[in-house]
């Protein structure tokens, strides 16, 4: 099985058919193509993207689900070419597809989510997007929650 070395999680093995391949890249990291996705059960639920090209790049990720439960994906022709997808009437998401928000962390203000534009994989045939639709409702930094003070016991 092959390893590689990663910034954050060490020496991982892995199985050549859980690479995801994203043709396209994703948007500012486009000769990044190939990317494993990384589900820690202490970290649930959060799953990694790590490209496997360089081993400082992860994604922390959520869900789209847990945090919009009616979310609805719109995914253009050429998405759905890149998925290797026919055309789905609202793209629906479930067991052979994927749709993650990618998570931002700020200094001065609660955590982000990217509903505005997920990353998409066709589990199927291991095939992923960041999709960026032309119009959209939702938001690139929909806030995850509001930061709290600890209570001091």
């Amino acid at each position: 099985m092959p390893e590689f070395e990663t910034k954050y999680f060490g020496k991982i093995t892995y199985q050549p058919e859980s690479v995801v391949e994203f043709p396209a890249g994703i948007p500012g990291f486009e000769k990044e193509c190939r990317f494993l996705l990384i589900e820690q059960p202490i970290n649930r639920p959060l799953v990694f993207l790590q490209s496997l090209a360089s081993p400082q790049l992860c994604f922390v990720t959520v869900p789209v689900a847990l945090i919009e439960p009616a979310y609805q994906l719109n995914l253009s022709p050429e998405e759905l070419e890149l998925l290797n997808l026919e055309k789905v009437p609202g793209s629906a998401v479930g067991a052979d597809l994927l749709c993650l928000a990618i998570v931002s962390f700020h200094e001065d203000g609660p955590a982000t989510a990217n509903l505005l534009a997920p990353v998409v994989v066709n589990w199927r045939r291991r095939r992923g997007v960041q999709s960026v639709p032309a119009d959209s409702p939702y938001s690139h930094r929909h806030v995850l929650f509001e930061p709290q003070e600890a209570p001091c016991l």
